[in-house]
């Protein structure tokens, strides 16, 4: 069986981003902020949780960087996805990327982006 990341699980509109990111932030840790809408307009509640990433290039310079940090959240919230309760989740990158390598750079990603999607859970 293949593992898939359906289009129903992302954002795609930039209105579905500004919602999230000027409604309730969920959780913070060393390196990102996860955020959701207050509350949704009538009709449009979402049936499964949907994924947003807004990775800045001021604080990851590299592409590989941010293409690496995004492909680790993808996974992690693929893996969690049917746990999570049926809202949006917009993951932002608040802070500046060490001078990490890439291994060390997606491991520290996954463990904090497992904790936050622990905290998003409740």
């Amino acid at each position: 069986m293949r593992a898939t990341f359906p289009a129903a699980a992302r954002l795609h509109r930039p209105s579905e981003y500004a919602s999230a990111l000027r409604g309730k932030r969920l959780a913070r840790g060393a390196l990102f902020v996860v955020t959701t809408p207050r509350d949704l307009p009538e009709g449009s509640e979402p049936v499964c949780a949907r994924l947003g990433l807004v990775i800045a290039k001021r604080f990851a310079a590299k592409s590989v960087t941010r293409n690496a940090i995004k492909r680790v959240i993808r996974e992690a919230f693929r893996q969690k996805r049917h746990e999570l309760p049926a809202r949006d989740l917009v993951f932002r990158l608040h802070s500046k990327v060490g001078p990490f390598t890439l291994t060390e750079l997606k491991t520290l990603v996954r463990s904090e982006i497992d904790a936050l999607l622990n905290r998003a859970m409740r």
